[in-house]
C-alpha cells in the first residue's frame, strides 16, 4: 500500500542514509574512479552522470559493497559497505549488471523465492510477486522461463526482482537500459513511488528524460585521465 505523501518527510530534513567523500578507486595502476563525494537523504534521488569510463559503475559497486575504495569515506545506512555483511545487506539492493538467474525457475517463482528469503512467508511472496509484475506491467511473463524473454523484458524482470526485497536505499546501474520509451515511463513511475515513500535512491544513467524526471541531485563524473 502506497505510504500517503503526508507521512513522508520532506526530503532535506530527512536523515542521511548514503554519504560518501573523496571516493578514489585505483586497479593495477590504472585510476577507475578520481574523488566522488555525495549525500543521499531518505526519499532523495541521486544521479550519477558522465561518459562510459567516467567511474559511474565503480562508484555503484562501491556503495553496494561489492568493491572497497582506495581511498575516500563510504557509509550507508550508518554502516561502511561489505556484501558480507547481513545488516548491510538488509539496507541496500542493487542493480548492476544482469540478474543472476535460474533457468528452471519461472519469473514468478524467482520473485517469490527473493521475498522468502528476505521473510515474507510463501504466499505473501507470491503475492508481492504478482504486484510487482503487474507494476511494471509484465505479470503475461509471470509463468515464463528468463531465457524465454527479450533483453526489454529481462530488464524489467531484473528490476522487479531487485524491488522484491526490503531495502532503505536503491543503487541501480542504467535502470532504462533497452527500454523503449512506455516501458521507460514505467520505470520511472515505480521508482518515484520508492522515492516517495522514502527510499533513498542512487542511479547512474544516460537518460535525460529519467535524470530530469526523478533525480534531487547530480553528480558528473569526468572521466580521469
Amino acid at each position: 500500500m502506497p505510504v500517503p505523501l503526508s507521512t513522508i518527510p520532506p526530503p532535506s530534513t530527512s536523515p542521511e542514509v548514503v554519504a560518501f567523500e573523496g571516493i578514489g578507486v585505483l586497479r593495477e595502476e590504472s585510476v577507475l574512479l578520481l574523488e566522488a563525494s555525495g549525500r543521499v537523504a531518505a526519499g532523495e534521488v541521486l544521479a550519477v552522470t558522465g561518459p562510459n569510463g567516467s567511474g559511474k559503475t565503480t562508484l555503484l559497486r562501491v556503495l553496494a559493497g561489492l568493491l572497497a575504495p582506495t581511498a575516500g569515506r563510504v557509509r550507508v545506512a550508518g554502516r561502511r559497505p561489505d556484501d558480507r555483511d547481513r545488516v548491510f545487506r538488509e539496507a541496500l539492493a542493487a542493480l548492476i549488471g544482469p540478474a543472476q538467474t535460474a533457468r528452471d525457475l519461472t519469473v514468478l517463482e524467482h520473485l517469490q523465492f527473493v521475498g522468502a528469503t528476505w521473510g515474507s512467508d510463501a504466499a505473501a511472496a507470491r503475492a508481492r510477486g504478482r504486484e510487482l509484475l503487474e507494476e511494471l506491467r509484465i505479470l503475461p511473463l509471470a509463468d515464463r522461463f528468463p531465457h524465454e524473454l527479450s533483453s526489454g523484458q529481462s530488464q524489467l524482470v531484473s528490476l522487479a526482482l531487485v524491488l522484491a526485497r526490503p531495502s532503505a536505499v536503491l543503487v541501480l546501474d542504467e535502470p532504462e537500459q533497452r527500454l523503449d520509451p512506455d516501458r521507460l515511463d514505467l520505470v520511472i513511475d515505480a521508482l518515484r513511488a520508492r522515492a516517495r515513500a522514502g527510499t533513498a535512491i542512487v542511479l547512474a544513467s544516460h537518460s535525460p528524460r529519467l535524470v530530469d524526471q526523478l533525480a534531487d541531485g547530480r553528480l558528473a563524473l569526468e572521466e580521469p585521465w
